[in-house]
């Protein structure tokens, strides 16, 4: 029972892992959601009004941000906008580190040091994706396409 109890939570934590990997591209919008559903909440909008205001918000701001990564030429302006897309993701992802390592070592230095390396890797990962939104979305420069 214990054998199974151990390899259950090494699956939670693995699957939480890759949870994490797999929407770090969306902390900005889920931050900017967040932040609009709250502000749309304490100004009397409800419950229901703050939620549909929050969805707006964070649908908005991912349409944005792709649309101006395919728009933008500079390479520097399209580095400034994945900028903002994974420094969101790095803040969240050494929390969300920070917790797992908590949980798995008593030593604080160590779960600083795990949870920077987990930072690190969170957004590099992200800014593969975002890079790769990019490039997806990228307009064809061949001439014979016109």
């Amino acid at each position: 029972m214990i054998f199974l109890g151990i390899l259950l939570g090494l699956a939670a934590i693995a699957l939480l892992c890759w949870l994490l990997f797999t929407l770090a591209v969306f902390a900005l919008p889920f931050f900017a959601a967040v932040s609009a559903c709250t502000w749309a909440y304490h100004t009397g909008a409800g419950w229901l009004g703050a939620i549909v205001v929050g969805l707006i918000a964070g649908g908005t701001t991912l349409g944005i941000g792709q649309v101006l990564l395919v728009i933008v030429r500079p390479m520097w302006a399209r580095l400034l906008i994945a900028l903002a897309f994974v420094v969101p993701a790095v803040f969240a992802g050494y929390h969300a580190t920070y917790g797992i390592a908590k949980l798995a070592m008593p030593s604080e230095t160590w779960q600083i040091v795990f949870s920077i390396i987990g930072a690190i890797a969170i957004g590099i990962t992200t800014l593969s994706r975002v890079a790769g939104m990019a490039v997806a979305g990228a307009p064809s420069r061949d001439l014979a396409q016109v």
